[in-house]
């Protein structure tokens, strides 16, 4: 117990440092607000103004705007999750050699595993707990389940901060990313964000329901418009599997990495 106590403490010091650090540079946590805000108002909104009434979604019809409007949170919680276990902790390993320093100190590769990630799960959970504010005041949450989305969006966070880390331990340079960014954007447009995927031939929906953003959508979709059933732990134990295995992974390969 005691063990583990210190072991958060160290972990926590990380956490502290990135704090720290972001506070003299606001505008990089806030630029990621806006993004899928946009996107709500551009296609949400405005593309669906076109959308004549409501259409259905596994039998209950729904507006556009909502439909879209927890896709949105969803990408968020990715975004700002990835952004910092990925890209942010491929520079501070690679250039900036910022855990070298840590690991001459009590700080292990698992502690900083750990501080990273609860960091880019703060990062995450922010930016899902400022658009669920707009989607209630816009009036796009329709249960009261909808108070489950928050801790929902951070296990999104944590689902893609684990695989976040695990990826970039793996990349040799920053043009890797591309290869990253694109599986994201891939993600983004086709995991049910602006249309069900039953409008997808078979084979692409089979491909859609593998990759983790559709679990979050659907996750965030049903507990924000009130269908609720069996098929939401499924979807939660998807991202929370994935979480623990990138986890894993990126405190296996920091070690080796860090250590050699």
């Amino acid at each position: 117990m005691l063990t583990m106590v210190a072991q958060a403490k160290r972990a926590s010091a990380l956490f502290e440092r990135n704090v720290v650090v972001y506070k003299r540079l606001p505008w990089n946590i806030v630029s990621g607000f806006f993004e899928p805000v946009l996107y709500l108002f551009s296609i949400g909104i405005g593309v669906g103004a076109l959308v004549s009434g409501t259409f259905t979604v596994d039998g209950e019809p729904m507006s556009y705007a909502l439909f879209v409007a927890p896709a949105m949170m969803a990408q968020s919680a990715m975004s700002g999750a990835m952004i910092e276990s990925a890209f942010n902790l491929f520079g501070k390993m690679r250039y900036q050699k910022l855990y070298d320093a840590f690991l001459a100190t009590p700080v292990g590769p698992n502690e900083i595993a750990w501080g990273e990630l609860s960091f880019a799960l703060a990062r995450g959970g922010a930016y899902s707990a400022a658009f669920l504010v707009v989607m209630a005041v816009m009036d796009l949450t329709t249960s009261w389940w909808a108070v489950l989305a928050l801790p929902g969006a951070l296990l999104i966070g944590l689902a893609f901060g684990g695989l976040g880390m695990a990826i970039a331990t793996f990349l040799r340079s920053w043009q890797d990313f591309d290869y990253v960014t694109g599986i994201m954007y891939v993600m983004f447009l086709f995991s049910g964000t602006f249309a069900p995927i039953a409008l997808f031939p078979a084979w692409a929906q089979w491909l859609v329901q593998v990759t983790p953003l559709y679990h979050g959508v659907e996750l965030l979709r049903g507990l924000t418009t009130g269908q609720v059933g069996p098929g939401l732990i499924g979807h939660a134990v998807y991202l929370a599997a994935l979480a623990a295995i990138g986890l894993t992974i990126a405190s296996r390969r920091m070690g080796k990495l860090l250590l050699k």
